[in-house]
């Protein structure tokens, strides 16, 4: 089973729960597939983070990174906020992409934050900064549905 079906399998079948953590792995062809959950349900999941790596994106010099940010942040636009890139750091061969614009409530702002390395890593983290505070990680809430989908785009990203 490719990492998409094996996420599949993972979320409808695995046990639901509401506190804690849980890590899913899933390895395929030179990729792996790691979602970090806080929660899980027959719909939904509280999602820490989510990285894919892939082989194939190792050593990618940055203008290919680039491409590849480019093309997730047109592709993500199923998400909350848009994402584009904010950022490319030519040393470390990383392209950072951010919420743009965020979202801003009372208590704060929250955002995504993407990462695409020549590691072979795209990774996805949630955030949320109150003013005057340093950033802390929350738990985007996505249906089964968005993650598949998600996952699914970063595996194409990294394979391609």
């Amino acid at each position: 089973m490719n990492l998409i079906e094996q996420l599949t399998q993972a979320l409808d079948a695995g046990p639901t729960f509401h506190h804690g953590h849980q890590r899913l792995e899933f390895q395929y062809d030179g990729e792996r597939l790691t979602c970090e959950l806080t929660a899980l349900d027959s719909l939904a999941c509280a999602l820490v983070a989510l990285e894919c790596h892939s082989d194939r994106l190792r050593g990618a010099n940055p203008r290919r990174l680039e491409e590849i940010a480019a093309a997730l942040s047109k592709k993500l636009s199923y998400l909350l906020e848009p994402i584009h890139p904010i950022e490319t750091d030519c040393d470390r061969c990383v392209v950072q992409m951010r919420s743009s614009p965020p979202r801003k409530h009372a208590a704060g702002t929250d955002y995504y934050e993407l990462l695409v390395t020549a590691a072979g890593t795209i990774g996805l983290a949630r955030y949320s900064r109150a003013p005057g505070a340093a950033r802390a990680p929350i738990a985007a809430r996505l249906t089964h549905e968005v993650l598949v989908r998600l996952a699914g785009d970063f595996a194409a990203a990294a394979g391609s």
